[in-house]
């Protein structure tokens, strides 16, 4: 299989990996049943726009991204796939099979438009504790979506899990004061995490608007971005919209030297 040819793919020392989640191009599939948009392609192009990675979310209503999407991801040798997923026993049995680099085990509810807050780790950990042990036995680097909150970042470590999730949603979603609270809370966890010897990603609801005071929040590794980036993406092409989100991504973590 060809090597993809990529352009901007390298990333300052220090800054933060992007992650683009491509759910939202199989979404649009969905809706007519086509085979078109290819969700391959869109990762591809992400890719060379400057994606870091692909982030793609097998429901298990499988509303939007199949598992032969899932399969046709991995099999690309230059698309590094994070597959966010519920604790399904069919979707952990695939994910061991594809080992993809890594998982991020999200909440999941069939009536939400989607993902609602932040998996439950620290009321769930005898759950989640075999599928964690499953993943991580076959090589896989399991993240945990989760609120910031301390007993959740304390949970995810309890779990074996390398790396958070921190829910970014409710930031997002505030403005002025109650913004600041939230972003309070996501400066704390970080911390926390840190301080346990977890990654730490963030992801949710962010925009090229809202990623700049995220540079507030310590050692932040990795940010999943899709709605956004796709939304975007109607009116300047998916390569334009990746790269404007690397900009702003870039020039929030060079204000933060």
């Amino acid at each position: 299989m060809k090597k993809l040819e990529t352009d901007t793919m390298a990333r300052a020392d220090n800054g933060w990996r992007l992650g683009v989640n491509v759910d939202h191009v199989a979404t649009l599939r969905q809706a007519r049943g086509t085979p078109y948009p290819s969700v391959l392609e869109a990762a591809r192009i992400c890719r060379r726009a400057g994606a870091d990675g692909i982030t793609v979310h097998l429901r298990e209503d499988r509303r939007h991204i199949q598992e032969a999407d899932v399969r046709a991801l991995r099999a690309e040798p230059d698309l590094p796939l994070n597959l966010e997923m519920a604790v399904a026993p069919d979707i952990v049995a695939l994910a061991v099979e594809l080992r993809p680099p890594e998982v991020c085990l999200v909440p999941e509810r069939r009536a939400e438009r989607t993902t609602e807050g932040g998996l439950d780790a620290a009321g769930q950990i005898e759950l989640l504790r075999a599928p964690v042990e499953k993943l991580r036995a076959a090589g896989i680097a399991v993240s945990l979506f989760i609120e910031p909150e301390a007993r959740q970042v304390e949970a995810a470590a309890a779990l074996g899990a390398p790396v958070i999730e921190l829910h970014t949603g409710r930031y997002c979603e505030r403005e002025g004061a109650a913004r600041r609270a939230e972003l309070d809370r996501l400066i704390a966890a970080a911390q926390r995490a840190l301080r346990l010897g977890l990654q730490v990603n963030a992801g949710h609801g962010l925009t090229v608007e809202t990623v700049g005071d995220l540079r507030a929040v310590p050692g932040l590794h990795t940010l999943n971005i899709g709605h956004s980036i796709i939304a975007r993406a109607l009116f300047i092409g998916l390569d334009a919209a990746v790269r404007e989100m690397r900009a702003a991504m870039s020039a929030a973590t060079d204000a933060a030297r």
